[in-house]
C-alpha cells in the first residue's frame, strides 16, 4: 500500500504524512523546490511536535521525495499508488495537473482504482483539478479517468505552526502542529475504497462542508490577523483575547453563520456551535502562531472569492449586511509589512492610486457598489477609533 503527496510543506509533512505514517502506509513527496526535496532525501526523517500534547510527538522515518523534474519516477509512483494527496496551495493545482495526467496514463496500464484528494484551502479545488487533468488525457485515458479515478476534497482543520530557530537547528524539517486528528473527506466522489488511514472521516453529505470551514475559520482568522496587526499584536492568541477584536469577531461569526445556514440549510444553532470551535482554536495559547504568518500575502487574501471579501459577498447575497466583515476588510486594506512583497504592493496601490483602486484591482469590487461603499465607511470608522493613522 502506498500514497503520493504533492507538496512537502508543513501540512503535507505535519498532517497528511503524519497520518499515513501512523497508519503504516508508505508515501512519497513530490516537491517543487529542489532544495527541500533534496533535504528530505538526505535526512530521510523529520519530527512532528503536537502543541500542548508533547507525549504525542512523533519521529517520522523512511521518507523520500521526488523533484518536479523527475517526471518518469513521479508517473510510476502514481501508477502504483492507492491514493494521491495534494497540499500545494489552490493556485498551484493546475501546475501539477500534467504530472497527474502522466501518472493516470501509466495507471491505465497497471489497472486498479486511484483517488486524488485535494487538501487545499480553496474554492472547488477538486473540480479545478479534475478539469485540468481531463484536458490533458487522450480519449482512451479519459474513459479510464472517468470510471477508475476519483478526484475529491478534504478539509484541513489542523494548523501547522512555524518552528523556532532552535528547533530548526535540531531538525530543519520539524513541524509544530495542532492537537487535531480528523481529516474529513468527501465520500461521494471516491471511486472504490481508500486505504485505512487513521483520522480520515468520510462524509457523505459533504456539500457545504468546505465552504463552512473556509467562511468560518478562514474569515475569522483573517479578521483576527488584520485587526491584530492594526493594534500591534504579534501573536494570534493575544489578539483573539482582545475585547475590542472579539466584539468584531463575534459579529463576523454571526454574519457568516446566518448566511451559511441559509445557503446550505444547516441549523443556525449548529453553525453557531461550529464557530465556537474556531474561536477556541484562535484563543489557544498552546498554538504559538504569528499574526505576520496569517496576514501574509494580503493581496491574495483580499481577493474577490477569498476569506474576507468572499465571505462578505456571500453574506450580502443572503440579505445580511456584512458590517463586521467590512471592518475586517478595511483593516486588511491598511495592512503594512515591509518584509512582505505583497503587503508592499498593497501599500503602493493604496497610497499611489487610492482605496478605490484597491477595491477594484485587488478585491474585484466596484468602489461605488453597496459593498464598496460599506468598506469605505468602515475605513472612516477605524480612523475615528484611531486604529488607522494613515
Amino acid at each position: 500500500m502506498s500514497c503520493v503527496i504533492f507538496g512537502a510543506g508543513k501540512i503535507a509533512r505535519g498532517f497528511i504524512g503524519h497520518l499515513l505514517y501512523l497508519s503504516g502506509i508508505s508515501f512519497t513527496f513530490v516537491e517543487k523546490e529542489p532544495a527541500l526535496a533534496d533535504l528530505i532525501n538526505r535526512q530521510r526523517s523529520y519530527s512532528v511536535n503536537i502543541l500542548g500534547a508533547p507525549e504525542k510527538n512523533c519521529k517520522i522515518t523512511g521518507v523520500k521525495a521526488y523533484r518536479f523534474d523527475q517526471e518518469q519516477e513521479i508517473a510510476s509512483a502514481i501508477a502504483e499508488a492507492d491514493a494521491v494527496f495534494t497540499a500545494v496551495g489552490g493556485k498551484n493545482l493546475q501546475q501539477i495537473a500534467p504530472m497527474l495526467a502522466k501518472g493516470i496514463a501509466a495507471k491505465t496500464q497497471t489497472g486498479g482504482t486511484l483517488n486524488i484528494i485535494t487538501c487545499e484551502n480553496w474554492k472547488l479545488p477538486a473540480t479545478i483539478l479534475r478539469d485540468a487533468i481531463a484536458e490533458l488525457l487522450m480519449p482512451e485515458q479519459q474513459t479510464f479517468f472517468s470510471s477508475q479515478v476519483g478526484v475529491t476534497e478534504a478539509v484541513i482543520m489542523r494548523s501547522a505552526i512555524e518552528p523556532s530557530a532552535d528547533q530548526l537547528k535540531e531538525d530543519p524539517l520539524i513541524v509544530n502542529v495542532q492537537n487535531f486528528w480528523e481529516l474529513p473527506i468527501d465520500a461521494s466522489r471516491i471511486v472504490g475504497t481508500l486505504p485505512p488511514i487513521q483520522g480520515v472521516k468520510l462524509i457523505e453529505a459533504f456539500t457545504g462542508f468546505l465552504e463552512r470551514k473556509f467562511y468560518t475559520y478562514n474569515a475569522a482568522n483573517g479578521t483576527t490577523s488584520y485587526l491584530g496587526a492594526l493594534l500591534g499584536y504579534t501573536y494570534i492568541a493575544d489578539a483573539a483575547h482582545d475585547e475590542r477584536i472579539l466584539k468584531i469577531l463575534d459579529g463576523v461569526y454571526s454574519e457568516t453563520a446566518r448566511a451559511l445556514s441559509l445557503k446550505h440549510h444547516f441549523p443556525l444553532e449548529e453553525q453557531l456551535a461550529f464557530t465556537l470551535t474556531s474561536k477556541a482554536k484562535l484563543q489557544d495559547y498552546t498554538i504559538v502562531d504569528f499574526i505576520e504568518r496569517n496576514a501574509r500575502d494580503p493581496i491574495r487574501k483580499l481577493g474577490r472569492d477569498d476569506r474576507l471579501v468572499g465571505s462578505a459577498r456571500l453574506v450580502e447575497a443572503y440579505g445580511i449586511t456584512p458590517d463586521n466583515l467590512c471592518i475586517a476588510i478595511a483593516a486588511a486594506i491598511y495592512y503594512q509589512n515591509d518584509d512582505d512583497e505583497f503587503a508592499r504592493r498593497l501599500v503602493q496601490i493604496r497610497t499611489e492610486q487610492g482605496v478605490d483602486a484597491v477595491l477594484e484591482q485587488v478585491c474585484g469590487l466596484q468602489p461605488d457598489s453597496a459593498l464598496g461603499m460599506l468598506i469605505k465607511s468602515k475605513i472612516k470608522l477605524l480612523k475615528q477609533w484611531g486604529w488607522i493613522h494613515a
